[in-house]
């Protein structure tokens, strides 16, 4: 397996009855598969997450099911609860530029640099300029996050973030790879689209927001700034069982700023789906279109993944900001949407594993371990498999902890959750993976990686 293989790889609770509120023309039931309903219980029962509120949209309309409440000791979750949505956001920056391609305002081969104040000059490769189309995709060549990220409160990072940082990023970063020729998430590159597509009609970004999709959609609950409604309706954030603090994105809002609810949510993809007659519909169908397929089984639209196989295409994205996390999905053939959101950072793998089951049940679920399914191991094992490990030449696994979690990081990559299923073996929960450590004479030495049928041995170097 090839290092770029290996950068996909690692890419990326007690109710006895499921509420349901159904707001639909049909008087059919629907209902979830039984291991779902019996995943999401569990998730709430060992406190990974308070509640979730869910939404199924169909031709037959809107299908409300809510679990659990805001907070242990707090009010039952309704479509009306109030969630940040994270990176969710990007795809409404997605719906935003394509209505000003539509509008002949902006062009997707456009170069940034000619839409920057002072037209500054920004670092490429190879002399190709980046594009508000590279933007969109991810492909343009800016990091997930720029350098200069400093929070003076981590609780709340990107509150301090201003846009003479960003500008100062842009400007002297060097990329790595030429523009257009790799697949690259960035919240910077989002956030700087957002920033771009309100200065270009002179406006913010949540006015512009409200203006061309919340107001049309009449989505009165998503905002970035909380109205009192909101306020009333928030379900506090949580991480690891703790309650924390909202999160504010000023300069970066396009990447993850909006906060909404199942309702509003419902209402974004019935109209992606085409259920609602509104001003948008030929703006949504060109963010859907696919730019790329440069990311590993996935391909890439305005923002949009599309998971692809042979019989669908099922578009969605996900979110993730310090106490809350979400999916929103939907499968033009079928006709059918999903919205998930759930106030609890500790949930978001498993609810886009959720999301997509949901979407897909032939893709299969219960080959897929879930948080819940961890045991806790003591520490004093636990700092028997830290260490760095060569997977291949210049390419190793370094593993971690912090207290009982242990975390693998590939090289030059974002680190990763790893959980225990025994007192050697570990699952992910971003992918379908197992990593087992090897011992011999009481010394770890090795691990094994299996993922996709393969087999790769990690020899332990430090």
């Amino acid at each position: 397996m090839n290092k770029h293989s290996l950068y996909i790889l690692f890419l990326l609770a007690a109710f006895a009855c499921v509420q349901c509120t159904k707001i639909s023309k049909s008087e059919d039931k629907i209902s979830l598969p039984t291991e779902v309903v019996e995943i999401i219980k569990k998730g709430i029962t060992q406190g990974l997450t308070p509640g979730i509120a869910m939404a199924l949209i169909d031709s037959s309309g809107i299908h409300y099911m809510n679990f659990g409440k805001t907070t242990s000791d707090g009010t039952e979750v309704n479509e009306h609860t109030i969630y940040e949505i994270g990176s969710i956001t990007k795809a409404f920056t997605g719906i935003l530029l394509a209505q000003q391609v539509l509008d002949g305002d902006i062009q997707l081969d456009q170069e940034i640099s000619a839409l920057l104040p002072n037209r500054q000059k920004i670092p490429v490769v190879d002399d190709i300029e980046i594009t508000v189309g590279n933007l969109t995709d991810h492909t343009s060549g800016l990091p997930r996050m720029p350098s200069n990220f400093n929070p003076t409160n981590p609780n709340n990072p990107f509150a301090d973030y201003s846009v003479e940082q960003m500008y100062e990023f842009i400007s002297n970063y060097h990329p790595k790879h030429p523009v257009g020729s790799t697949y690259e998430y960035s919240n910077i590159g989002q956030g700087l689209l957002g920033h771009l597509l309100a200065l270009n009609q002179n406006t913010t970004y949540e006015d512009l927001m409200v203006q061309t999709i919340a107001t049309p959609l009449q989505m009165a609950d998503t905002r970035i700034v909380f109205t009192s409604r909101m306020k009333e309706n928030l379900a506090p954030g949580h991480s690891n069982g703790e309650v924390v603090e909202n999160w504010d994105l000023p300069t970066l809002a396009g990447a993850g700023a909006i906060r909404s609810s199942a309702a509003d949510m419902a209402k974004f993809i019935s109209a992606n789906l085409g259920y609602t007659n509104t001003p948008l519909t030929e703006a949504m169908s060109l963010s859907h279109q696919i730019r790329h397929n440069k990311a590993g089984n996935m391909s890439v639209a305005m923002a949009w993944h599309v998971k692809k196989d042979e019989n669908q295409d099922i578009i969605w994205h996900n979110g993730r900001t310090g106490g809350y996390c979400s999916f929103v999905g939907f499968n033009k053939e079928t006709g059918k949407g999903i919205v998930l959101l759930t106030n609890s950072s500790t949930y978001a793998d498993d609810i886009t594993e959720i999301g997509l089951y949901i979407m897909d049940p032939d893709g299969g679920l219960t080959a897929r371990k879930f948080k819940s399914d961890a045991i806790i191991l003591p520490e004093s094992l636990l700092k028997q498999y830290l260490g760095v490990y060569e997977l291949q030449p210049n390419l190793r696994l370094t593993i971690t902890k912090e207290g009982t979690q242990l975390y693998g990081q590939v090289t030059g990559q974002q680190r990763f959750e790893m959980y225990a299923e025994n007192d050697s073996s570990f699952f992910l929960t971003t992918v379908k993976a197992q990593i087992t450590f090897q011992q011999k004479k009481g010394e770890t030495n090795n691990l094994i990686l299996y993922q996709l049928g393969q087999k790769i041995t990690g020899k332990k170097i430090e």
